[in-house]
């Protein structure tokens, strides 16, 4: 069964205050009209409708949300849900001619019967006019036919750039919009050679496609990419292979010049562990420099071990270079990366934004790169968040409050409907992590930061403010 509600903005509810029924600015009203019973006399086919009713899309302000409030992701679900909420308390007084003073929301299950296709179907007979959600890949495609057939724009919560298309817009903030922010930033620099070893997962793939565009779009070479499946041996071996290791290694002159070993770097601090995706970060990041078959100790005359000299090599074919593990794989790529002697002092290396979640484990990449929001601009939201929830919220409340915020500041000026020329005007619209704009081809620009990672723990610092290429009001 499908339940529509009605949720009224903070101006909306001030009458309800006095007798406790408004506690909360923006709290959940049961609609007189819209308690559900249409979803159960669709599912059975009885009643007096004889088909669905027309979409009112076309000119309608009223917000759809599709998302899990029943089901495994029931919780994150109504944590969206709050997010929008919020947006909507703030933000909800429509002041266009003609529109109620209060806009609605109307709220859909993405996991009941039907799943996302069913919601989309039942916000388009409602009449909303846009939805915001669904919060999968896999629910966005489902949704997205139902919805453009009403002309509902879809504001989804996926980071998924393959879901992106004209009329449904990606709000996550994406591998590929991280990459783009990291390549425009290293070639500033003077980076022009791009090389990206990443694992043979989603999240590699979705770095590796956005470092191609990335430096096509940026008139670079195209990058050289390989795709790891995360043994240490065949990581070992693979980044050899990249880097030319051989070849550079054959090219070093008998003397060596200069002796050397691979730099060891700072061990990472033993505790703590990662977001729910990963797993915990092995504390023994630097017992990963201290392999290698060319590092092997040996004892002199009097018995005092030494370890034998190896040439300092050329750099290797690339002066900047994509990286994508975290946990484990990340251990054994750095392993990786110091016995075929790649390090910052040659090469830029990137990663992604995965790696805020814990910067400070992260010693042993000292100077190494990620794009990411400066957690700064999120501070105001989060405390209006736990004022109103008594929590602090997830990370992606960030992304429903921005489409809720997107959907009011588009019924304040547009007299009907979410039209397409004004969700994306170069202006764009100001977000929970900074500001960001949503193009045509459904992608979402946002502004992104560029984060430069310390030793000793230290975590990272903020290299380069984050940007986007429009200027942003209200």
């Amino acid at each position: 069964m499908t339940r529509t509600y009605s949720f009224l903005s903070k101006a909306s509810t001030r009458g309800l205050a006095g007798n406790g029924a408004g506690r909360k600015a923006g709290m959940v009203v049961l609609g007189t009209v819209g308690l559900a019973m249409a979803g159960c006399a669709d599912q059975s086919g009885s009643g007096a409708a004889t088909g669905p009713q027309a979409p009112k899309a076309a000119t309608s302000h009223k917000i759809g949300v599709l998302l899990p409030l029943t089901g495994p992701n029931a919780a994150l679900g109504h944590e969206l849900l709050a997010g929008a909420q919020l947006a909507l308390a703030e933000n909800g007084t429509s002041t266009t001619p003609g529109q109620a003073s209060a806009l609605q929301m109307d709220v859909h299950d993405t996991a009941a019967v039907g799943g996302a296709s069913a919601a989309a179907t039942a916000a388009a007979e409602a009449g909303d006019g846009i939805i915001l959600g669904p919060l999968t890949a896999v629910d966005t495609a489902a949704a997205a036919p139902a919805a453009q057939s009403a002309s509902m724009p879809v504001l989804a919560f996926t980071s998924d750039v393959g879901q992106a298309r004209n009329g449904v817009w990606v709000m996550g903030i994406t591998p590929e919009d991280q990459v783009e922010r990291l390549v425009a930033t290293a070639r500033q620099e003077g980076r022009h050679r791009f090389a990206a070893f990443l694992p043979d997962n989603p999240l590699g793939h979705a770095l590796g496609n956005g470092l191609l565009a990335s430096c096509r779009d940026q008139g670079l070479m195209s990058p050289t990419i390989v795709y790891h499946t995360g043994s240490q041996a065949s990581v070992t071996q693979m980044m050899r292979e990249l880097s030319s290791y051989d070849t550079r290694r054959a090219q070093a002159q008998p003397d060596g010049g200069s002796a050397t070993t691979p730099a060891s770097t700072p061990a990472a601090p033993a505790t703590g562990s990662t977001d729910t995706a990963d797993k915990t970060l092995p504390s023994d990041l630097a017992a990963a420099l201290k392999g290698g078959s060319d590092t092997s100790a040996t004892a002199s005359a009097d018995g005092a071990a030494q370890t034998p000299a190896v040439p300092k090599l050329a750099p290797p074919p690339f002066d900047a270079l994509l990286l994508g593990d975290t946990g484990l794989g990340l251990k054994n790529v750095i392993g990786a990366l110091a016995d075929s002697q790649v390090s910052s002092a040659n090469v830029r290396i990137m990663g992604p934004g995965l790696w805020a979640a814990f910067a400070t484990k992260l010693g042993a990449l000292k100077g190494a790169w990620y794009a990411a929001p400066d957690p700064s601009s999120r501070q105001s939201f989060a405390n209006r968040f736990m004022a109103r929830n008594h929590h602090m919220p997830r990370p992606l409340a960030d992304l429903s409050y921005d489409a809720a915020k997107v959907a009011t500041t588009v019924a304040r000026v547009a007299p009907n409907g979410y039209p397409a020329d004004v969700l994306t005007r170069s202006e764009g619209f100001a977000g929970v992590d900074g500001p960001f704009t949503l193009l045509p081809d459904g992608r979402t620009r946002r502004a992104l930061g560029v984060f430069e990672v310390l030793d000793n723990g230290g975590g990272a610092k903020l290299r380069v403010p984050a940007t986007t290429k429009s200027a942003v009001s209200g």
